[in-house]
C-alpha cells in the first residue's frame, strides 16, 4: 500500500460539508486527509470557472457539467428531476447563495446535545457577517455573509417588503437571528460579486497544507468494512477499481448521494438490501428513509410591461417567514437564472418549511454505478395540502397589493389539486435521509457525535443526518453541522 492510498481520515465527498471538515481536520499536522470528490476539482480560487463564481445565475441546467441529475417522483402522478452539485463545493457551489441560519426552535427536536446554545458559536465561526455584529454573529469566519442594500433592491422585491409590512407582516430585520420571523432581506453568501462557497473559504486556503491531498474526478463504489469497522473505501479511477485505506472514513456526500452509498455498503434494512444482492455489513432501517424536503408552489405573475433583465441581481433578495412557510419572490424567471430550462413565467415560491410528509431513498439494482430510487411522497398530508393552500392564499394577496402599483399585472391562481401539483417542486433543501438520533432509535442511522451506530471508524457529516429539516435552507445549518462535527472528530469538543 503506497501513501497515495492511505490516509488517518478520508472524507467522500467535496460538498459543502466535506470541504469544511477536510479544511478543519487538516488544521492538525500530525493528521493526514485525504478529500474524494466524484466532480471537478480545481487548485485555487483563481481556476474557478466563472459560472461558478457568478452568484446571480444557476449552472443547474439539464446540460450542465457541475451536476448530477436524479430521476425523481415527487407525487405519485409527478414525476421530475433534480439536480445536486458535482464540483467541489457541492452544490453550494451552483445555488442561489441563501444562507439563512436555522431558528432557536428547529433545534428543539435535535439531541439535547445539538441545542441553540450548543450550535451558536459554529455558527459564529463558519462566518463574516458584513451587517451585523454581537452575541448572534461571527467576525472572522471563511463565508462571507451580507444582505441586499435596500437602494439596490430590485423593484419587485422592494414592493414585496412594502406589501408584507402593509399586510401587517413583522419587519425581520435580522433572519439570522435566533427567533426570525416575518418578512425582511435574505443573507447570501456572496462577497465583492462572487458566490463564496466553501470550497473557496474553506478548501483553496488549506490547499498548500502537506497533509492534505484533494482527489477529484474519482467515484466512491462503496465503504470497505472489516467487521463492522470501516477501513477504507474502493474507488472508480480511469475505469479501474482502488482501494484507498483510513482509519477514519467520514461520508459527506449529501442527502442523495450518502445513503446510496450506505446501501450500496451494506448499511441499510437488511430486507432492501437482500433484495437487490447486496451483502448485509449492518441493518440500520432508517438509512434512506425519512427523507424529506422544502415542497415549493410557484405562482406566476408577469410585470405589466416588459422589463430588462438586471444584471448583478440576486435570485432572491427579501422573503416572508412564517411558522412553517415561505414566500419568495423571485427577481426572475427560472427560464434566465438556469440555462437550459423551458420557458417559465416569473414566479413568486410558496413553501413549506415544516412539512410532515416523508419520502425514500432506496437502491433501485445491485449495480452500484446506477440511480437510486427517489419518492418524495409530496403532500401526502393533510396538513401539507392545508398549509401549501394557506400559504398561496398570502401569496395571493401579496400579488394584488403589488398588482395596485402597475408594476405587475394581477395574478391568476387556482386551488385545485391539479393546478397545484402541476406547480409543485423541490427547494433542493434535501435532509434527513440518515438521521442523528438516540442508539436506541432503531431509525436513527447516526449518535449526537455523527458515528454511524453499530459501525466503528465510520461517521457522516452532511444534511442527511439533520433530525428534523430546518424552517430555512439548509446550506448555514450544513457548515455549522461540518464546523463542529470537525471538532468533535479532532477530539476538541
Amino acid at each position: 500500500m503506497t501513501e497515495a492510498d492511505y490516509a488517518d481520515f478520508l472524507v467522500v465527498g467535496g460538498g459543502t460539508c466535506g470541504c469544511v471538515v477536510a479544511a478543519r481536520l487538516s488544521e492538525d499536522p500530525s493528521a493526514t486527509v485525504m478529500l474524494l470528490e466524484s466532480g471537478s476539482g480545481y487548485r485555487s480560487a483563481l481556476e474557478l470557472p466563472d459560472v461558478l463564481g457568478d452568484p446571480y445565475r444557476l449552472p443547474v441546467g439539464p446540460a450542465s457539467e457541475y451536476t448530477w441529475t436524479y430521476p425523481v417522483e415527487l407525487t405519485p402522478r409527478r414525476a421530475s428531476t433534480i439536480a445536486r452539485g458535482r464540483t467541489l463545493g457541492g452544490s453550494g457551489a451552483v445555488n442561489g447563495a441563501y444562507f439563512t441560519r436555522a431558528t432557536r426552535a428547529d433545534f428543539e427536536n435535535w439531541p439535547s446535545s445539538w441545542g441553540y446554545d450548543d450550535v451558536l458559536p459554529y455558527f459564529k465561526k463558519s462566518e463574516t457577517d458584513r451587517d451585523f455584529e454581537g452575541e448572534f454573529h461571527g467576525t472572522a469566519g471563511p463565508i462571507p455573509v451580507e444582505r441586499r442594500a435596500w437602494d439596490q433592491l430590485h423593484p419587485l422585491s422592494g414592493e414585496f417588503q412594502a406589501a408584507a409590512l402593509a399586510a401587517g407582516f413583522p419587519d425581520d430585520v435580522d433572519k439570522n437571528a435566533p427567533d426570525s420571523f416575518g418578512v425582511g432581506r435574505v443573507p447570501l453568501n456572496v462577497a465583492d460579486h462572487r458566490r463564496i462557497s466553501t470550497a473557496i473559504g474553506y478548501l483553496m486556503p488549506a490547499l498548500h497544507r502537506p497533509n492534505l491531498r484533494v482527489q477529484s474526478g474519482i467515484n466512491v463504489i462503496r465503504i470497505v468494512f472489516s467487521g463492522t469497522r470501516a477501513i477504507g473505501v474502493d474507488v472508480l479511477d480511469d475505469g479501474n477499481v482502488r482501494r484507498i485505506r483510513a482509519d477514519h472514513v467520514i461520508v459527506c456526500s449529501g442527502a442523495v448521494a450518502t445513503p446510496h452509498i450506505l446501501l450500496n455498503s451494506g448499511v441499510g434494512p437488511a430486507e432492501q438490501l437482500a433484495e437487490q444482492g447486496v451483502s448485509v455489513i449492518l441493518d440500520r432501517p432508517g438509512v434512506g428513509q425519512n427523507f424529506v424536503d422544502h415542497p415549493e408552489v410557484l405562482l406566476p405573475y408577469r410585470f405589466s410591461t416588459p422589463r430588462t433583465i438586471r444584471s448583478q441581481t440576486p435570485v432572491l433578495e427579501t422573503a416572508l417567514n412564517l411558522a412553517e412557510l415561505e414566500i419568495r419572490p423571485y427577481t426572475a424567471s427560472f427560464t434566465d437564472l438556469v440555462p437550459g430550462v423551458p420557458r417559465m413565467d416569473h414566479g413568486v415560491g410558496v413553501v413549506l418549511m415544516a412539512p410532515r410528509s416523508r419520502g425514500s431513498i432506496e437502491l433501485a439494482s445491485g449495480d452500484p454505478a446506477g440511480a437510486p430510487r427517489i419518492r418524495y411522497n409530496y403532500v401526502a398530508s393533510t396538513h401539507d395540502r392545508a398549509a401549501i393552500r394557506e400559504g398561496m392564499q398570502i401569496a395571493e394577496n401579496l400579488l394584488e397589493s403589488i398588482a395596485e402599483t402597475g408594476l405587475i399585472d394581477r395574478p391568476v391562481v387556482e386551488y385545485t389539486d391539479e393546478w397545484i401539483e402541476s406547480r409543485l417542486g423541490t427547494s433542493l433543501h434535501m435532509s434527513g435521509s440518515c438521521v442523528m438520533g438516540a442508539e436506541s432509535d432503531p431509525f436513527a442511522v447516526v449518535d449526537d457525535r455523527c458515528r454511524v451506530i453499530g459501525a466503528q471508524g465510520l461517521s457522516i457529516v452532511d444534511t442527511s443526518i439533520l433530525p428534523t429539516i430546518p424552517t430555512r435552507g439548509p446550506h448555514a445549518t450544513a457548515v455549522m453541522v461540518a464546523e463542529r462535527a470537525s471538532a468533535i472528530l479532532l477530539g476538541d469538543e
